[in-house]
């Protein structure tokens, strides 16, 4: 079985299909996409910024030294992850949607 995501074919192996299973078992919350494209850092050297657009070495660095405790961690966490793969912009896509 292949995938395709824009280029060329990727091959999937056998224990890829339980872990693609999972996945598109996982239903998106709406809240924390909400949140995601609205919150604001409320701290440190980038406070007011919202937390997508926070620069990537600022969320390496908490990566390092580790994700604040609560749902911001949670959220700077997704946000390094979204940088780190390279899906900014789907985030932008995103806020068009977000008054």
């Amino acid at each position: 079985m292949a995938l395709r995501f824009g280029g060329p074919a990727h091959r999937m192996g056998p224990g890829s299909v339980r872990v693609c299973a999972v996945a598109m078992d996982l239903e998106p919350d709406l809240a924390d996409l909400h949140k995601l494209l609205t919150w604001r850092m409320p701290f440190g050297r980038y406070e007011g910024r919202r937390l997508t657009d926070l620069p990537e070495p600022y969320l390496v660095w908490f990566s390092g030294q580790g994700f604040p405790k609560g749902k911001l961690g949670e959220l700077l966490h997704l946000v390094y992850e979204l940088k780190l793969n390279g899906l900014e912009s789907l985030v932008e896509q995103l806020r068009v949607y977000v008054k």
